[in-house]
C-alpha cells in the first residue's frame, strides 16, 4: 500500500490496517457508496462543455477584512469567520481553530493551471491570531493545499486530521508530533478541547493512483461551552443523525453545500441535502461552506448560496450567510444579507 507523497509503514500501517473504514486495500463509506458518476456519463460532458451558467463571478466578490474585529474579545464564547471555501476561524471559549486552510491561489496540483480562487483570501496566513489546532477533513486539493501546509509546518499548533493523511503532511515538512490522525470515533484532547472525527461519506486521493489511500472525516469540536459540528466534504448519510443523538445539540453547524450536481449526490450534499443532513444532526445554526470560492463544478457560482436561503426561507431553518471576512457571533446574529446579489450589480 502506497501514498504517491510517501509510504504507509510502521504504527500508521497498522492502524489504517485495523481500520472499520479499510477493506484490506482502499478506504470505503459505510454504505458502500464510491465517487462514480450516476446513469450516463455523457449529458454531464455535455452540460461541462455546453451550459450558460455563469461559473465565474462577474465582478469582484466583496470582502470584509476581519483583522480589527479579531483584536476585540469574544463577547459570547464563540466567533466565527468565514475566510473562503471551506476555511473557518473559529473562536470558542478562547482557542482558536482553523478547518481545511486554503491560502494558495488554486485548488490544484499544478501552479499554474487548475480552479483559481474568484477572490484573495480576506487574510493571509501570516496575519491570523495564533492558532490552537488546524483541523483538515481529508486530502483532496481544495482541503489540503502543499502551499499552505508548508508554511504551518514552520508553526507549532497541533493538526488534527484523518487516518493516513498525517503521511501526507510529514511530506510537506510538518514535524510528525504535531500530527494527530483520527479514525471515525476517536478523539484527541488540546489543553480542555477535544476534537472528536465523525463519519463521513466521500472520497480520498490526489493523483490517479491513490485513490481512497487515507481516511475522510467530519468533526465534532468541544469545549466545555461550546460543540461546533464541520462537515468536511460528504454526501447524504443516515450516520448524520447518530452524530446528532451522541454529539449535539450543537451550536453552530458547518456543512458544504458547493461543487454538487444530483450525479455525484452520493458524495457532495448541495444545498437541498445539506438541509435534510441539519436536520438530522439536530438543526440550530447552519453556516454554509465549501461555495463560493473556487470552480468545481457546473452549476453557477452563486447557485449553492442563493439555493440554500430560499429553501432556508421555506423552511424556517437558520442559515447564516456572511461576507467572505466577516467576523460574527451567531449567538448575536438573525441572518445575513444575500450579498452574492451584489457582484456584478
Amino acid at each position: 500500500m502506497r501514498c504517491k507523497e510517501t509510504a504507509f509503514s510502521g504504527l500508521r500501517l497498522e492502524r489504517i490496517r485495523a481500520s472499520d473504514q479499510f477493506d484490506g486495500h482502499a478506504f470505503v463509506n459505510a454504505n458502500r457508496a464510491g465517487p462514480g458518476l450516476k446513469g450516463n456519463p455523457l449529458p454531464i460532458l455535455g452540460e461541462y462543455f455546453f451550459s450558460k451558467n455563469q461559473r465565474m463571478p462577474p465582478g469582484p466578490l466583496p470582502l470584509v477584512r476581519p483583522h480589527e474585529v479579531w483584536r476585540a474579545p469574544v463577547q459570547s464564547g464563540l466567533r466565527v469567520t468565514w475566510l473562503g471555501h471551506s476555511t473557518v476561524l473559529l473562536e470558542l471559549d478562547g482557542y482558536r481553530v482553523l478547518t481545511d486552510p486554503v491560502f494558495g491561489p488554486r485548488a490544484s496540483p499544478l501552479s499554474f493551471a487548475g480552479p483559481k480562487r474568484f477572490h484573495p483570501v480576506p487574510a493571509e496566513l501570516d496575519e491570523l491570531p495564533e492558532l490552537d489546532a488546524v483541523v483538515l477533513s481529508h486530502d483532496h486539493y481544495d482541503h489540503l493545499c502543499r502551499e499552505t501546509m508548508e508554511r504551518l509546518a514552520g508553526k507549532t499548533m497541533p493538526i488534527v486530521t484523518s487516518l493516513g493523511v498525517g503521511a501526507r503532511l510529514e511530506a510537506m515538512g510538518v514535524a510528525p508530533e504535531r500530527i494527530h490522525e483520527l479514525d471515525w470515533g476517536e478523539h484527541v484532547d488540546l489543553r480542555g478541547m477535544r476534537v472528536t472525527a465523525t463519519p463521513s461519506q466521500h472520497f480520498s486521493g490526489r493523483s490517479a493512483n491513490d485513490r481512497n489511500r487515507t481516511l475522510w472525516s467530519s468533526w465534532v469540536i468541544r469545549t466545555d461551552h461550546h460543540k461546533v459540528f464541520f462537515s468536511g466534504d460528504t454526501g447524504l448519510t443516515d450516520l448524520f443523525r447518530d452524530i446528532g443523538r451522541e454529539h449535539g445539540p450543537f451550536d453552530l453547524v458547518m456543512l458544504e453545500i458547493g461543487a454538487f450536481h444530483e450525479s455525484w449526490a452520493d458524495i457532495h450534499l448541495g444545498p437541498a441535502n445539506a438541509l435534510e443532513a441539519f436536520d438530522m444532526l439536530g438543526g440550530g445554526t447552519l453556516l454554509p461552506v465549501h461555495w463560493g470560492t473556487f470552480n468545481l463544478a457546473m452549476h453557477a457560482w452563486d447557485d449553492p448560496g442563493s439555493t440554500i436561503a430560499r429553501l432556508a426561507d421555506e423552511r424556517g431553518a437558520r442559515v447564516l450567510t456572511p461576507r467572505l471576512g466577516q467576523v460574527f457571533e451567531p449567538a448575536h446574529v438573525e441572518r445575513f444579507d444575500p450579498w452574492w446579489r451584489e457582484v456584478g450589480a
